[in-house]
């Protein structure tokens, strides 16, 4: 349940960070939200890369559309794999 909500607040983080993109705010907000749209783009797409360089040989790849989803819900995502693949036992 909360790795739901997790996503979504990942959704609106992306929405308002791509919105500056579109539509920027005024000037001092503008320079902030660039660099976290900057930083936020770098550490998920180093989540991404290290998912990918730790996956075992001999372990089915990650999917593109699993690629994607990391891309955009960072932690959340790499936590519902988790839960999926790593069952508590």
């Amino acid at each position: 349940m909360l790795i739901y909500a997790g996503r979504l607040l990942m959704l609106f983080v992306w929405g308002f960070l791509l919105l500056n993109v579109v539509h920027p705010f005024p000037k001092p907000l503008t320079h902030f939200v660039n660099v976290a749209l900057f930083f936020m783009v770098i550490m998920h797409g180093l989540q991404l890369v290290l998912m990918r360089a730790t996956q075992p040989k001999g372990s089915a790849k990650l999917s593109g559309w699993m690629q994607v989803k990391i891309f955009f819900f960072g932690v959340f995502e790499l936590l519902a794999w988790q839960k999926k693949h790593f069952p508590k036992q």
